[in-house]
C-alpha cells in the first residue's frame, strides 16, 4: 500500500504532455478480439486499467506483446477461453466491453459483473436490451452475465437513456451482425468516435459516430490494423483545472482543443485565461477564482468525469457555487474528504452548494474513486501545509506517471509506502 504526500500551496508552471485516452483504450483493447489478424495500438497510456485488460486477454489465450511502454501488439486470433472471471474483472468497469466483443466474435460471452469505481449503481439494462435486439439470449447467474446467440441480426435499437457503455458494447456486438444496425439516442463522446475509427480501420462499416444516430453495416470479417489512441480529454482537463486552481501557468500538450470546449468555457468563467493552439492549450490565472454554476451532462455537455476536480477548485472561489451532477446518483462521496481540508460544502442529492473559503488546510484524506482522487491532488496543491492521500490505486487507474508529471510542473509530491497493517509491530 502506498500514499501520496503533497506540500502546498504550490503554483504549477511549465509544460505537461497528455497520454492516450483511458476511456478510448479500455474499449479498443477488448475490440481487438473481433480481429482475425494482429493489431498494433500506439499511444497506450501506462495505467493499471490497461494492465488489467492485458491480463484478461492473456488469460483468454491472446498473445500480448509490448513493443515499447506505449505501443502494444495484440494477436487474438486463437483465444481459447471466452470467459472473464470475477477475479479478473473486479478492478475495472470496462471489463463489460468483453461482452459485446465476445458476442460479436463467438456468438457467446460470459463476463463477471463489472468492478471499478464505486459511486452508484451501474445498470446494464441498456446493454442487455441491445444484445437481445440483435438476437442474443442473456442471463445473469452467480454474478456472471451470459449472452448467447445462434445468429446476430442487425436491428433498430433506441436507448432509453444516453449510455456510453451501452453504445460501445452494442457497437462491438453489431459490427459482424448480418445486415444494418441503427443505434438511436447513442452517446457522442470522443472515445466512441475513436472506437468507431478503430473498428473501421479493421474493415468495419460504422457511420455517424459522434452523433446520436449510429449506423452499422455488418461485415463478415475484420482484419488486423495499426492505430493510435486519441489524447485523453479528462487527463487534459485535470491539468487545466490544476493550473487554474493553483494560480499557475501551464502549457498542456498533445490535446484536441475541440474535445475540451465545455471545460474551457467554465474555466474562463472561473477567471482563468485559456489560449488554444493546434494541439496544445495554455491555462493560467492571476486574479481570484470566480464562483461558477455547472451541471454535468452527456457529451458535448460538461463531463461528469471533470466534476470532482472543478468542485475542488471552487472550494476557494469568491462566493457561492452550485454544482449539479446530471449523470451519476452518488458522485459526491468525496465531499467529506474536502471538508476534512476545511471546505464548506453542503450536498443535497445530486446538488452540491459550495461556499468559497480563503484557504484549504492540508489533512489526511483518501481517494474515493478515480476522479475524486484527482480532485484530492488539486485540493492538496491549493492547501496550506501537508496533505496525505491514501487509496491512490484509484488515481493510477487513469493517470499515467501522475507523480512525475506533477513534479515536472513544480509540485512537491512524493510517493510513500504505507506499513502493512497485517504485519506485527516490532517490540
Amino acid at each position: 500500500m502506498e500514499k501520496f504526500v503533497i506540500s502546498g500551496p504550490q503554483r504549477l508552471h511549465g509544460e505537461v504532455t497528455i497520454s492516450g485516452a483511458k476511456n478510448a483504450v479500455v474499449a479498443i483493447i477488448p475490440a481487438t478480439l473481433l480481429s482475425s489478424g494482429v493489431c498494433v495500438i500506439e499511444n497506450i497510456p501506462n495505467i493499471s486499467d490497461v494492465t488489467a485488460l492485458f491480463k484478461i486477454l492473456d488469460h483468454m489465450g491472446a498473445k500480448v506483446r509490448l513493443i515499447n511502454k506505449n505501443t502494444v501488439e495484440i494477436d487474438s486470433s486463437e483465444i481459447t477461453d471466452p470467459v472473464v472471471s470475477y477475479e479478473n474483472a473486479k478492478s475495472l468497469r470496462a471489463s463489460y466491453y468483453f461482452l459485446g466483443a465476445l458476442l460479436g466474435r463467438n456468438k457467446r460471452a460470459s463476463v463477471s459483473m463489472p468492478g471499478g469505481c464505486n459511486f452508484g449503481v451501474r445498470p446494464i439494462d441498456q446493454h442487455i436490451k441491445g444484445f437481445e435486439a440483435l438476437g442474443a439470449q442473456t442471463t445473469i447467474d452467480s454474478g456472471m452475465i451470459n449472452a448467447r446467440a445462434d445468429h446476430l441480426i442487425g436491428a433498430h435499437i433506441y436507448f432509453d437513456v444516453v449510455s456510453v457503455g451501452a453504445t460501445i458494447n452494442v457497437m462491438l456486438a453489431a459490427v459482424k451482425a448480418k445486415g444494418l444496425t441503427v443505434l438511436e439516442n447513442a452517446a457522442k463522446e470522443p472515445h466512441i468516435v475513436d472506437l468507431a475509427n478503430f473498428l473501421n480501420s479493421m474493415g468495419a462499416d460504422i457511420r455517424g459516430a459522434g452523433t446520436d444516430v449510429i449506423k452499422i453495416h455488418g461485415v463478415d470479417m475484420l482484419h488486423g490494423t495499426s492505430y493510435s489512441i486519441i489524447p485523453d480529454q479528462i487527463e487534459a482537463g485535470t491539468y487545466m483545472v490544476a493550473a487554474a486552481a493553483t494560480g499557475g501557468d501551464v502549457l498542456i500538450k498533445n490535446v484536441i482543443p475541440k474535445h475540451l470546449e465545455s471545460i474551457t468555457d467554465k474555466l474562463i468563467k472561473a477567471g482563468a485565461t485559456v489560449e488554444e493552439f493546434d494541439d496544445s492549450i495554455r491555462v493560467s490565472r492571476t486574479g481570484p477564482i470566480h464562483r461558477v454554476n455547472l451541471k454535468t451532462l452527456p457529451h458535448p455537455g460538461f463531463p461528469t468525469d471533470m466534476q470532482p476536480q472543478f468542485t475542488a477548485m471552487l472550494t476557494m472561489a469568491s462566493g457561492t457555487s452550485i454544482v449539479t451532477e446530471g449523470v451519476w446518483d452518488n458522485r459526491f462521496r468525496y465531499v467529506d474528504e474536502l471538508r476534512r481540508m476545511g471546505a464548506e460544502i453542503q450536498v443535497d442529492g445530486k446538488v452540491a452548494v459550495i461556499e468559497g473559503i480563503e484557504q484549504l488546510t492540508g489533512a489526511p484524506v483518501k481517494a474515493c474513486d478515480l476522479r475524486a482522487g484527482a480532485a484530492m491532488l488539486i485540493a492538496a496543491l491549493m492547501a496550506q501545509g501537508t496533505t496525505e492521500i491514501e487509496d491512490i490505486h484509484y488515481i493510477e487507474r487513469g493517470y499515467e506517471n501522475v507523480v512525475e508529471k506533477f513534479r515536472g510542473l513544480g509540485a512537491i509530491i512524493r510517493r510513500q509506502v504505507l506499513p502493512d497493517p497485517a504485519m506485527p509491530k516490532a517490540l
